[in-house]
């Protein structure tokens, strides 16, 4: 199919200093758990965004000394020569494809904690940063950089620049964002300092430009230099003669760099998960800086829409369409647009389990894309599929996330495919979940999986089809996969931290009630030891309607959402609920009057006044229909079917980027030769 005339705009090329990006998709660096352990295994995740389009795609944050030392999580390096070639892989790899590459050198400053280094951090005058999160907190303070720092500083800088250089690099950042080093000398919080680098914001932005100074000293004529930089917090603070001292800022440092990389200060806002953001979220604090400048501007905002980000071009805000997690929802995002297939993009749902990979310190999942961080090692191409290895019919049975990742990948692959599901529409645990507040955009794991199938010619849908036994035997299909989900259970929390037993008794409810339309008597009290986003959501919807008590073993409101970035965010909207929030505490009785809650610890009980628990905790696999076929193994036979398969939450329950991955992997496998579960390990060069 043609393009579509009115994204012209978004192929048109972009000079950046001397050199030039094909078009206006511009992957902006992200973090990917990718380090230079990981050399191949990162070079096939950058290069396949280059074969899908983006005209630009960088490479994370890469350290510039060993003063900027992350571990344990995931960092890149270019300390010396001997990491040269590491990312050259990723270079190569990328220029294939006709797109230019990028690496955004990188000094943390204050934030690194240097765990491994065990050098003292470098703050401006030694400001230490002050997590909140276990995760993030360290002993050992920063000390106050002198003269001879801020020389070290600017030296590690042109040294990581050169190598960035040799390593085939076309544009190279200065780092000044996200609370690390360059942009804590920025802020007056971090910079307390009274010579030339403290002080006036002429004197506090001294830094950055020497900075862009010796990269650009470093890299000559032949790369781009580019200033990332958080402008949230300084465009809080009013400046002496503009609007804010981010407009101060930037028309200082106006045209020094090739390209402003402009974006928000903290990850909730940064990365903004889409329960508490809409698409476009940065604009009100970015929209200023087109109007400053006369280089290239690149920002990001969680783009999916080809519409949005021709309005981003055409209204002046933006000159190139970052992106980072759509990017790794759809690779192809660009080729789609170009091809006229925007209606097959892969729009990133904005949960964020891309950024808790990060937090785990390993490669890059996704939600939507199951291939994200498996092109290398077990060879999954987002577009590509091995051909049916026969022409076995398959029922799935099931049409939730599992189910109808399976069915798609299948279908791709040219196998005849039915999926059957009990419940008048098709998206199992999505169909309740994206009711809740916030979580609508999560419904396009179901929605685009449903697109993809409807319309193929090998491909029968069945919604509102119960299947039992005798059903399964009758289908005259080869193959059977059992993708029927998860089911709550009302299981306590005991206090060696495993699911102790269920309780029992009246306006005792699970999230499964609620999906089947309960609507429970107030006041309720809803019990989290799942601790992901599920109880948090159900509390907010419930406290439109009553009193609710948020009760949780964890130090925090939906504690896992810390990974995700939603954790104050969620506190912010049980807070503007009414909702009080009673952490490290479990629930140990209910009589249909009161609730009684112990401390995790010390046992010390309190009461709560409660007509109605709703408990969220443990979920089981609901695999009767599988247990029940495997006792009928000479049926099976009779019938002509040669395998019966678990997957998704039927075979371990988990959060929807596990159920995804798992029928992914099924169909990838199915029938393939290869042994089950295994890729290809990787090692450093």
């Amino acid at each position: 199919m043609a393009r579509n005339p009115r994204f012209d705009a978004l192929f048109e090329p972009v000079r950046i200093g001397p050199v030039t990006a094909p078009n206006r998709f511009y992957q902006v660096p992200h973090a990917s758990g990718m380090t230079n352990a990981l050399p191949r295994v990162r070079a096939a995740f950058r290069e396949t965004k280059a074969e899908g389009g983006w005209g630009v795609v960088c490479t994370g944050a890469v350290s510039i000394h060993p003063s900027s030392d992350d571990s344990p999580l995931p960092f890149a390096t270019l300390w010396d020569d001997r990491d040269i070639r590491a990312h050259a892989l990723m270079t190569e790899a990328v220029h294939r494809h006709g797109a230019l590459a990028g690496v955004e050198l990188w000094h943390g400053g204050a934030c690194s904690l240097n765990r491994t280094s065990r050098i003292a951090p470098l703050s401006p005058s030694g400001m230490p940063w002050l997590s909140t999160h276990v995760g993030f907190m360290g002993n050992l303070r920063p000390r106050a950089m002198d003269r001879a720092d801020i020389t070290a500083l600017l030296g590690w800088q042109a040294d990581g620049a050169r190598r960035a250089r040799a390593a085939g690099f076309d544009i190279v950042y200065v780092y000044a964002g996200m609370g690390y080093l360059p942009y804590e000398f920025l802020l007056p919080e971090y910079n307390r300092r009274s010579d030339e680098y403290g002080g006036s914001i002429e004197n506090r932005t001294r830094l950055v430009r020497e900075l862009i100074e010796v990269t650009r000293e470093a890299v000559g004529d032949r790369c781009a230099v580019a200033l990332r930089i958080s402008l949230e917090e300084l465009r809080a603070k009013p400046g002496r003669n503009a609007p804010s001292e981010a407009h101060e800022v930037v028309a200082l440092l106006a045209d020094l760099p090739d390209l402003w990389d402009v974006k928000m200060d903290s990850s909730p806002t940064d990365c903004a998960p889409s329960r508490f953001a809409a698409e476009g979220s940065h604009e009100p604090i970015i929209d200023f800086v087109k109007k400053l400048t006369r280089k290239p501007v690149v920002g990001v905002g969680r783009f999916t829409s080809p519409d949005f980000m021709v309005s981003q071009i055409k209204r002046g805000v933006l000159d190139l369409i970052g992106g980072a997690r759509p990017s790794i929802a759809d690779p192809f995002l660009p080729k789609k647009i170009d091809e006229g297939r925007e209606h097959e993009i892969r729009e990133c749902i904005g949960c964020n389990i891309c950024i808790s990979s990060w937090h785990d310190g390993v490669p890059v999942r996704c939600t939507q894309n199951p291939t994200a961080g498996e092109e290398w090692r077990r060879g999954w191409h987002p577009e590509r599929f091995a051909p049916a290895a026969s022409s076995d019919g398959v029922l799935i049975v099931g049409g939730g996330p599992s189910g109808l990742e399976c069915a798609v990948t299948l279908a791709r692959r040219g196998y005849r495919v039915t999926v059957a599901d009990g419940a008048p529409e098709f998206g199992g645990r999505l169909r309740f979940e994206t009711r809740l507040p916030g979580l609508k955009t999560w419904g396009r794991v179901a929605d685009w999986r449903l697109g993809q199938l409807r319309g193929r010619a090998n491909v029968s849908l069945y919604p509102g089809s119960e299947m039992g036994v005798d059903d399964v035997l009758m289908s005259e299909h080869a193959h059977v996969v059992v993708a029927t989900g998860a089911r709550w259970s009302r299981m306590l929390y005991s206090t060696i931290e495993f699911p102790a037993e269920e309780l029992a008794g009246a306006r005792v409810y699970t999230p499964d009630d609620l999906a089947a339309g309960v609507e429970p008597e107030g006041p309720v009290v809803v019990f989290d030891f799942d601790n992901y986003y599920l109880a948090g959501a159900i509390a907010e919807d419930l406290a439109r309607r009553g009193r609710v008590d948020y009760v949780t073993t964890a130090g925090n409101a939906s504690a896992w959402t810390f990974m995700t970035n939603e954790l104050p965010l969620v506190h912010r909207a049980l807070g503007k609920a009414g909702v009080a929030i009673h952490t490290l505490q479990r629930v140990t009785a209910f009589d249909g009057a009161e609730v009684v809650l112990g401390d995790v610890f010390t046992g010390a009980e309190k009461r709560l006044a409660c007509r109605s628990l709703v408990i969220v905790g443990v979920r089981t696999p609901r695999d009767d229909l599988y247990r029940s076929l495997e006792a009928r193994g000479a049926e099976l036979e009779a019938a002509g079917i040669r395998s019966i398969t678990r997957i998704g939450d039927a075979d371990a329950p988990g959060a929807i980027v596990h159920a995804v991955h798992s029928g992914h992997r099924f169909a990838r496998e199915f029938e393939s030769g290869g042994a089950t579960g295994s890729y290809t390990r990787d090692f450093p060069i």
